[in-house]
């Protein structure tokens, strides 16, 4: 078993382009099936921005997690910047 605080102390990385993508900032859960959702992790250099210039957060969905290493996740996506609000429905 992993803790969530063991989690957001490694870093995720993009297996498709081998880009560092940050550290967890949050984890989204489905508590009513017990399961992760998905990653959430800062957002990356103000490529997305909401109104008042805030920056959206990214998020990497669980099937998208490859493997949990020692010190770091490895993840796959084709993009390294999702925003948050398009994942969402």
């Amino acid at each position: 078993m992993i803790r969530v605080i063991e989690l957001r102390q490694r870093e995720v990385i993009n297996v498709v382009d081998g880009k560092r993508l940050g550290m967890i900032k949050d984890i989204d859960l489905d508590l009513e099936a017990g399961k992760v959702r998905a990653l959430i992790l800062p957002s990356q250099g103000g490529r997305f921005k909401l109104f008042f210039g805030r920056e959206e957060d990214l998020i990497i969905p669980w099937e998208n997690v490859i493997k949990i290493g020692v010190d770091v996740i490895l993840v796959k996506s084709h993009s390294s910047t999702v925003p948050l609000h398009k994942q969402k429905s």
